[in-house]
């Protein structure tokens, strides 16, 4: 009777403990989710949309870097427990020519085709005109020596002065050419960082296919655009002028 209570007591320890388990690795997928929507933070290289599903949390990306940017998040970070991130105001991504954090991964998470870390696209740099030291008239342009894509991803342009009539120079963010490597925020001379890397998707729009921007030649043009039409055939003899060269013409005897 003893032995057949003690095999009861054993069965529902065990049962027991599989219930408690189940329900802790039910909670860890919460937390994980929970997690995920939180917040941003820059991924590696290389990382797309699927890497939350293709990344295995190995680790060996965090131990390829050179620079020890990349670390494994903990149970309270914004990513994914295990995830891969860096966090730029403490260590950028130093933007390594021979990316060798991507060349390690074994499940394919960071995209081996991506054969130049100009064209990594870890998050996108954001700035606060309102704490930046630039945007309020001093001279700091530490973002703009710092940037490994000076002039291509973050420009300096003239922007004007409120307290006088002369100009300042202000540090703008080319999204078409930032990679995220967060040089720039870990640089910035504030308390504070007046830029920041953050999620892409979350920050940029999109025009859409209704609007054309003609000045550009990567627009495509629209069906009803004159450009799409076939060239018209010259006339052999001269046309009469049209209403507004009637109206332009003031050497005209009639007006």
């Amino acid at each position: 009777m003893t032995i057949k209570a003690t095999r009861r007591q054993a069965l529902g320890l065990l049962l027991e403990g599989a219930g408690v388990a189940a329900a802790a690795g039910a909670g860890l997928t919460a937390f994980v989710g929970t997690a995920k929507s939180k917040g941003f933070e820059p991924l590696p290289p290389g990382a797309d949309d699927a890497f939350y599903d293709k990344c295995i949390r190995c680790g060996l990306c965090v131990k390829a870097c050179p620079y020890d940017t990349l670390k494994l998040a903990k149970l309270a970070a914004k990513v994914p427990y295990g995830t891969p991130y860096f966090e730029p105001r403490k260590i950028p991504c130093y933007m390594c020519e021979d990316i060798p954090c991507v060349k390690v991964c074994p499940s394919g998470a960071l995209d081996r085709k991506l054969g130049s870390i100009r064209k990594a696209r870890m998050g996108i740099a954001a700035i606060d005109p309102n704490s930046c030291l630039s945007w309020q008239g001093l001279r700091c342009e530490v973002c703009y020596r710092d940037c490994p894509l000076r002039n291509e991803a973050l420009l300096l342009k003239p922007h004007p002065r409120e307290l006088s009539k002369h100009a300042v120079f202000v540090p703008v963010i080319d999204p078409d050419h930032c990679t995220g490597c967060g040089l720039c925020v870990y640089g910035c001379p504030t308390q504070v960082p007046a830029i920041n890397i953050i999620d892409p998707k979350t920050f940029l729009g999109r025009i859409g296919e209704h609007y054309r921007l003609g000045w550009r030649e990567d627009q495509p043009h629209h069906p009803g655009n004159p450009a799409d039409k076939p060239e018209l055939k010259k006339p052999t003899a001269p046309a009469e002028p049209g209403g507004l060269d009637f109206l332009n013409n003031m050497d005209d005897p009639l007006l």
